[in-house]
């Protein structure tokens, strides 16, 4: 079992940054494999990043990638999300998830790998 509680969402203009933070608990992180979604207004949840249980491996949607960049510190029990340039369309609620299932890589991508969420948290990008 894990808990995820997700930080660092908020308000910025366009092009600018933020980092989200993901600290969860247990003494076993470094074995989950972890990602990022997100979920704007009426549309469905959507992959935005993920990361392999070492941090060797890691995976992001076309439209962020040059963008943002996931990485992870095992030694703290966080999941980090560094997300620069951002754009209007990036506004969304950004939630964690984990999972111990020894993923594919293309199994990352869905949110039915992941069997552990955070609440998540809001971030808004002003034109």
């Amino acid at each position: 079992q894990v808990q995820l509680v997700e930080s660092g969402g908020g308000l910025v203009q366009a092009g600018g940054s933020l980092r989200l933070s993901c600290a969860a608990s247990g003494r076993t992180f470094s074995m989950y494999a972890m990602g990022w979604f997100r979920q704007a207004p009426g549309k469905e949840r959507e992959f935005v990043a993920a990361i392999s249980w070492s941090g060797g491996s890691t995976d992001y949607v076309d439209s962020v990638k040059g963008r943002f960049t996931i990485s992870r510190d095992n030694a703290k029990n966080t999941l980090y999300l560094q997300m620069n340039i951002l754009k209007p369309e990036d506004t969304a609620v950004y939630v964690c998830a984990a999972t111990q299932r020894n993923l594919l890589r293309r199994q990352r991508l869905l949110s039915t790998s992941y069997d552990y969420w955070g609440q998540g948290t809001q971030v808004t990008v002003s034109s």
